[in-house]
């Protein structure tokens, strides 16, 4: 399975956090299937591919908890009518 997930980059303190599709049993510092943005909490800045993005939420990629309140926070999800719950997605999980 595929997730979106941040993947921490920077230095001390200083932390920059890039928004990759990654293999669920990958670590979070392991290798990426492919870079699809990233989050700098400092300045409070998001940059995302929103064509990559699209495709792996088509293919069935599940972004974790923290990159679905980025993309809200960045009107994703209302600019491009994509149709993941995040509610809805855990309970299907449960059954």
């Amino acid at each position: 399975m595929v997730k979106l997930r941040l993947k921490r980059c920077g230095r001390k303190q200083r932390a920059i956090y890039r928004i990759v599709a990654i293999d669920v049993r990958s670590r979070r510092e392991g290798r990426d299937l492919r870079k699809v943005g990233f989050y700098d909490p400092i300045k409070n800045q998001t940059y995302s591919n929103v064509p990559a993005i699209l495709d792996f939420l088509e293919k069935g990629a599940q972004p974790t908890g923290t990159v679905y309140d980025i993309l809200r926070k960045a009107e994703f999800f209302k600019e491009f009518r994509v149709s993941f719950d995040k509610k809805e997605s855990k309970k299907k999980n449960r059954e």
